[in-house]
C-alpha cells in the first residue's frame, strides 16, 4: 500500500501541475527512479516550490571551497538538531552517496562530534550548527574560528545560508508531517 508523502496537506497528482514542475519531478523521477516527496509536498504551492529550489540548487549545487559532501554533512548534522525525520533520512542518503560512505550520515545525525571527520569539518559543523540553533549568539570569534580552519568569507556564507535555508526546510517538513520516502534508507548503505 502507497503511503501518504505527508498527512496535513493535500498533495497534487504530478498531471495537475504546471509544466515546469511537472517537468522537474519528471526529471528527478527518471533519474533516481522515484519522486521524493519533499517535491510532491511542496508542489502544493507552485510559487514557492520554485522559489524554494532555486535557493536549494543554488545553494547545494554549485562548486566551491565546500564540496558536496560537506554541503550534505550540514544539512544532516543541523536537521538532526532541529528533529526533522524527512531531511535527516532523505539527506543522510544523499551524504552517503556523495561520501562514499554508508557510516558517514549515522555518525553526524547521532554527534557529529563523534564521527569519522576531519577537525576542518567538525569547525564547520560547529559554526553550522550555531547558526541553526542559536544564531543570535554568533559573534566575531566564531568568524575567527572557522576562518582558522581554511574557510574562506564565501564558504562561510555558504555553511550559514545552507544551515538557514534548511531550517525552513526542517520546520516545513515537521508542519507538513512529510514521510521520508523508503528508497532513501537503503540508498549509499553498500558499497557498489
Amino acid at each position: 500500500m502507497m503511503q501518504a508523502t505527508a498527512q496535513r496537506f493535500p498533495t497534487p497528482s504530478i498531471e495537475t501541475l504546471p509544466g515546469d514542475i511537472r517537468a522537474r519531478l519528471l526529471a528527478v523521477q527518471e533519474k533516481s527512479g522515484f519522486v521524493p516527496n519533499v517535491f510532491l509536498t511542496l508542489a502544493y504551492r507552485p510559487d514557492e516550490f520554485r522559489a524554494f529550489f532555486a535557493y536549494h540548487d543554488a545553494l547545494m549545487d554549485k562548486d566551491g571551497g565546500l564540496t558536496k559532501a560537506e554541503r550534505e554533512m550540514i544539512v544532516v548534522a543541523t536537521s538532526s538538531a532541529n528533529q526533522c525525520h524527512y531531511c535527516v533520512i532523505a539527506h543522510g542518503a544523499i551524504l552517503r552517496i556523495r561520501a562514499k560512505n554508508p557510516q558517514l550520515s549515522d555518525q553526524i545525525a547521532v554527534n557529529y562530534r563523534k564521527a569519522d571527520i576531519t577537525p576542518r569539518q567538525k569547525a564547520m559543523l560547529d559554526f553550522a550548527m550555531k547558526v541553526s540553533t542559536r544564531a543570535h549568539k554568533i559573534s566575531e570569534a566564531d568568524f575567527v574560528e572557522v576562518a582558522g580552519h581554511g574557510f574562506t568569507d564565501d564558504d562561510i556564507w555558504d555553511i550559514a545560508a545552507i544551515s538557514a535555508f534548511f531550517a525552513l526546510s526542517n520546520r516545513m517538513a515537521n508542519v507538513t508531517a512529510m514521510r521520508p520516502n523508503d528508497e532513501f534508507y537503503l540508498m549509499g548503505r553498500l558499497p557498489k
